[in-house]
């Protein structure tokens, strides 16, 4: 069963008990456990645990390569350095890029994804942006510079496009993500009581992450200790 992601904690909330019950009409032998762990798997990616406070704050956020051309390329494609020898320019899409990781918010993804999907549906009218959310082609489409999507990782995103992309227009909704950066933390929160109810404070999603932070932060003193 492929849960889906909510942006909003009422949302959230309201819908929690109604996608538990298909939730045992799919895995007949299991329990609210299981529930709420693939809940806790489907919300972290949005969450951090912050040392300052001792407590999660929402960090929707991926890195993502911004691909560009080589400084000689940018000069123009009439100046080709092989074209004296008979060889015709490279297209804009034949080049080779280079590239620096960049970290942007998902609502930025969000929005450059759907670019990539109006621009396809442009020219092919029976097309609708959630049938093309995670086409290979359209997804992977390169058009000079600019971000360079990875099809395995944004298999990651997919729940959060789902939820967030329109069906039809041209821009994301500034308002719902703002509402979903409120509300992941109440969701983590929520998510966590429930979990600490059965006893299983080792799989709320706050002590995954706060042990994931101490692990991270001891892997870069041993990095320093080892650099000095």
């Amino acid at each position: 069963m492929e849960l889906p992601l909510y942006l909003s904690f009422n949302e959230f909330e309201n819908h929690y008990y109604d996608n538990l019950e298909k939730w045992f009409e799919e895995y007949h032998n299991t329990s609210e456990t299981d529930y709420l762990k693939a809940l806790a798997e489907l919300y972290s990616p949005y969450l951090y645990y912050n040392f300052a406070n001792d407590r999660l704050k929402a960090d929707a956020s991926i890195q993502i390569k911004d691909c560009f051309f080589p400084s000689y390329d940018k000069i123009g494609l009439s100046f080709c350095t092989g074209c004296d020898n008979g060889k015709s320019p490279k297209s804009s899409k034949n080049m080779n890029h280079v590239f620096e990781w960049k970290t942007i918010t998902m609502m930025e993804y969000a929005q450059h994804i759907l670019d990539k999907i109006n621009r396809h549906i442009s020219g092919n009218k029976d097309k609708d942006v959630m049938s093309l959310i995670n086409d290979y082609d359209v997804i992977t489409a390169r058009d000079g510079a600019g971000y360079c999507v990875n099809y395995n990782q944004h298999q990651s995103t997919l729940p959060f496009l789902k939820a967030y992309l329109p069906v039809y227009g041209q821009t994301v909704n500034i308002s719902v993500y703002r509402d979903f950066i409120f509300s992941i933390v109440q969701i983590a929160e929520y998510i966590d009581h429930k979990l600490k109810e059965l006893g299983l404070f080792e799989s709320t999603i706050y002590a995954k992450l706060k042990s994931d932070a101490k692990f991270k932060v001891q892997m870069n003193h041993q990095f320093l200790t080892l650099c000095n």
